[in-house]
């Protein structure tokens, strides 16, 4: 099932995720939702936040052919390293892409949507897109690191358009 995905300024992706205790039928059903969700966007990665549901689960697959499909369950950053600026977008924030730094580098350890733990090492623009969707778990979207004078003009543009919508 597709589900429905919040945009920015929406106060629920602020919400910080909750672990997720033990991988069940449920869980993998939100999974398998989630990743309909993100190639039907289509999106290269989406979290459960953004989809408001506050459980610690991103998918991610940045393959050209769309079969590269990863699933973090309680996704940590256990080692990151180097510099890497990267222009980025957000299913979230429809239409607007700008540059962010981040780390060039990362080890992450999570579980798979069968709940057995993994550890990854990745770079380049999975690497990026892991760090992008780990944001989203805490409440931080990535216009978070413009400067304020370009947030407030993309606030002020998303606003409109929702007016607008109605």
């Amino acid at each position: 099932m597709v589900l429905d995905i919040l945009e920015y300024p929406d106060p629920r992706l602020r919400k910080t995720a909750a672990t997720v205790p033990v991988v069940t039928a449920d869980i993998r059903k939100l999974v398998r939702d989630m990743v309909e969700t993100m190639y039907a966007a289509p999106g290269v990665g989406l979290s459960a936040t953004q989809v408001d549901v506050h459980k610690r689960i991103i998918v991610i697959d940045v393959s050209v052919a769309r079969d590269e499909l990863k699933v973090f369950i309680n996704p940590e950053i256990v080692a990151a390293e180097g510099e890497a600026q990267c222009e980025e977008g957000c299913l979230s924030v429809p239409g607007y892409y700008d540059t962010v730094r981040r780390a060039a580098r990362i080890t992450v350890r999570a579980q798979d949507e069968r709940g057995e733990p993994f550890e990854l090492s990745a770079d380049g623009t999975l690497a990026v897109c892991i760090q992008h969707e780990m944001d989203h778990l805490v409440g931080k979207v990535f216009v978070d690191y413009l400067s304020p004078l370009k947030r407030a003009r993309l606030m002020a543009k998303m606003r409109k358009k929702q007016r607008i919508a109605g």
